[in-house]
């Protein structure tokens, strides 16, 4: 595996941590602050520009909706972003679940 492929792997895996915690969240919202420390706890070091560059990524495929509030975005997910999430779907660029 070439390092563009390592960081093209490491990539799809956030992108689905992020559904995956949003689809557990209460009212499925959570905001970008917040995001950057349960993806650290997760494995996933990124800083707060990284995940917000990925939220609006996600907001881009219909997947989330993306609000700012000052200096943090919100991000609320969407029923295909469930579905993402969960396996259930699938979109080029996000890591599927495994079973």
């Amino acid at each position: 595996m070439t390092i563009k492929d390592f960081s093209q792997h490491l990539r799809q895996d956030q992108r689905l941590v992020l559904l995956r915690i949003l689809s557990e969240m209460p009212s499925y919202r959570a905001n970008s602050s917040v995001l950057v420390g349960l993806m650290e706890k997760l494995g996933h070091t990124m800083t707060r520009d990284q995940v917000k560059t990925e939220l609006r990524w996600l907001a881009e495929q219909g997947l989330l909706a993306v609000e700012e509030a000052g200096s943090v975005l919100v991000a609320t997910l969407d029923e295909r972003g469930q579905d993402v999430a969960e396996g259930r779907a699938r979109v080029d660029g996000i890591a599927r679940p495994r079973a």
